[in-house]
């Protein structure tokens, strides 16, 4: 109900109903899973130890404190404003697209597959403890007994302090100074881009029967010159930002559709079957699988990060 009144516009009518109520409850639920999701992976995590400089950060994860900033400054002026129905548009919409459908599902294989200590797994953990402690604070004038909680099971950071007994009691959480290059923006909007591109070819080929998962895929970037170098630049980086277990790029002079979605991006996408045995561990297929006879099953990676 707390949910319900904040979502109102007030200078309209009231309305309530059993279907307006769902879609409140849903947007809670999205809310609240996004919280659980982030709390979760902080199991193992000590901020006064753990913590990685946000300098030190690769550019998806300040890719997602900045948006944490956006958010932050949009809350802040719905407040300030008394438009709480923008509040909750903008806590929906940070938690069901740019974590759930964005950040958080990228990051699962970094999670739960990389070495325990590894910089990029702590990394990772230090982004989601400043995303779930922002969060707590920014819906707690709404969402109180909901924040309260996150609060509660939050891991305590001795390096900001001892944390106060309540979020009622903690200050609104400061933008994070990071991302600020306006280069930066325009690379990872093009990137994100090719993402839901290559997510539809995905689809038609499980459609197809070319591929079961996302992950026994390879796909195939045909780019035209400047996009051609620029993904090069990001290859490594491709086959997490895409799910899949293979990214290739290749370079041609012209595309056949250019005036098609894929065209408009200077590139075309091909989805092909990968090439390797998969991996039990981490799911991805790869040549290297069984290079290690102690371990049959898996990939060098995995059997790296298991020591």
């Amino acid at each position: 109900l707390r949910l319900w009144v904040a979502s109102q516009d007030y200078q309209e009518d009231l309305r309530i109903s059993k279907d307006i109520l769902k879609q409140l409850t849903d947007a809670y639920r999205k809310v609240r899973n996004t919280s659980r999701f982030l709390l979760s992976n902080l199991y193992d995590f000590d901020a006064a130890v753990h913590v990685v400089p946000h300098v030190d950060l690769p550019e998806l994860d300040q890719w997602a404190l900045w948006r944490l900033g956006q958010l932050i400054s949009s809350v802040e002026k719905g407040y300030a404003q008394f438009q709480f129905r923008q509040v909750v548009h903008e806590l929906d919409y940070f938690c069901s697209t740019d974590m759930s459908a964005t950040y958080l599902d990228i990051l699962k294989d970094r999670l739960y597959t990389f070495p325990t200590n590894s910089v990029l797994r702590r990394g990772s953990q230090t982004v989601l403890y400043e995303i779930v402690s922002a969060l707590a604070k920014l819906m707690a004038p709404i969402l109180s007994f909901t924040a309260e909680e996150i609060w509660q099971v939050l891991p305590t950071s001795t390096v900001e302090g001892s944390k106060p007994i309540s979020v009622h009691l903690a200050d609104f959480p400061e933008s994070p100074t990071v991302f600020q290059d306006p280069q930066l923006h325009t690379t990872w909007t093009y990137l994100f881009q090719v993402r839901s591109k290559v997510q539809s070819a995905l689809e038609k080929s499980r459609r197809d029967k070319v591929i079961g998962s996302s992950l026994d895929a390879r796909v195939i970037l045909h780019a035209t010159e400047p996009n051609c170098a620029l993904l090069k630049r990001y290859l490594t980086d491709l086959p997490a930002l895409f799910i899949v277990s293979c990214v290739n790029v290749d370079q041609v002079i012209s595309l056949p559709g250019a005036e098609s979605g894929e065209g408009t991006l200077g590139l075309a996408i091909e989805v092909v079957k990968a090439d390797g045995t998969k991996c039990d561990r981490c799911w991805n297929i790869r040549y290297d699988v069984g290079a290690q006879a102690q371990h049959p099953t898996l990939c060098g990676r995995c059997v790296e990060a298991l020591g």
